[in-house]
């Protein structure tokens, strides 16, 4: 993943990775992902942008305006979801002084087609499917896929992608009682995001947030495919790659932070997750 500093769009560092594969060995070819990026703390505001391919756009933090064609300016928070297409110009980013941390997926092939058709999707206007720790890990999910470079995961991040985009358009048209379900289900999943920096107790978590333990487990097996545990894990190994590339921290000193008294477990259950050992995935990741 190459990392990049534009100091016109962000102080922070850029994340972006572009599709190394020839997509004629794709099994895919309805759907392709051409490429993939992380603006953190965005402050550029873009005017007149034409754009030769669709893209996604997911903003996970801050605020700012959506604008179509020169029309109403369409307000954008934390959780919001909107489109690119060719042939429209497009005004947007964050307020004057302001920031927002933007995800955005480039997209190819005749699948967004069906989209249209079929799903209750609005492709110029700004929808709000909202936050929820189970977006952000398929979104780490797409993006370490395409990093692998191989056709086989660039054909899984785009499906992974579709699913995503599925969820968030269905969220939008969710019945007052399923939003009522939903929002529960992203404090719980906000708390447990909330226990990065602690050793994970399961019962004390369900007695503190009201829940009983089975079905808490329960829960967060069905909503994100993981065991309890494991999802925390997850959680946990998501922060420490945060930290492994952003921070000089020891391997030690960030195992410590996370709650694991045992530097050689945390170790295993990185290698785990991620497939590389933390010194390992540091120098590759900081050598691209």
């Amino acid at each position: 993943m190459a990392q990049i500093m534009d100091y016109m769009i962000s102080s922070q560092p850029l994340r972006m990775i572009d599709l190394t594969v020839d997509p004629a060995k794709l099994s895919v070819r309805s759907l392709v992902i051409r490429n993939v990026g992380y603006l953190p703390g965005r402050t550029h505001y873009r005017q007149g942008a034409v754009f030769q391919y669709w893209a996604i756009v997911y903003i996970a933090g801050g605020s700012g305006t959506y604008r179509v064609d020169h029309g109403e300016a369409q307000q954008v928070t934390a959780g919001s979801l909107f489109l690119f297409q060719p042939g429209f110009h497009y005004d947007y980013g964050p307020d004057p002084g302001g920031y927002w941390d933007e995800y955005y997926f480039t997209i190819e092939g005749t699948r967004y087609r069906e989209w249209l058709e079929h799903w209750p999707i609005l492709p110029n206007t700004v929808m709000h499917p909202g936050e929820d720790a189970s977006s952000q890990n398929r979104i780490d999910r797409i993006f370490a896929l395409m990093d692998s470079g191989t056709p086989a995961d660039a054909d899984r991040s785009a499906l992974t992608l579709e699913s995503l985009l599925y969820d968030w358009v269905q969220s939008c048209q969710s019945s007052p009682a399923a939003q009522g379900k939903t929002a529960r289900l992203a404090q719980l999943l906000e708390a447990l995001s909330g226990t990065l920096h602690e050793p994970f107790d399961a019962a004390a978590f369900a007695e503190r947030h009201h829940w009983a333990l089975s079905t808490l487990r329960r829960t967060v097996s069905e909503y994100t495919g993981f065991a309890l545990h494991e999802y925390v894990h997850r959680l946990k190994m998501a922060e420490a790659k945060n930290r492994l590339l952003n921070t000089e921290q020891t391997v030690k000193e960030i195992a410590a932070a996370l709650g694991y008294g045992d530097v050689f477990y945390f170790s295993r259950l990185f290698k785990k997750i991620t497939g590389e050992a933390p010194q390992l995935f540091r120098r590759n990741m900081r050598s691209k």
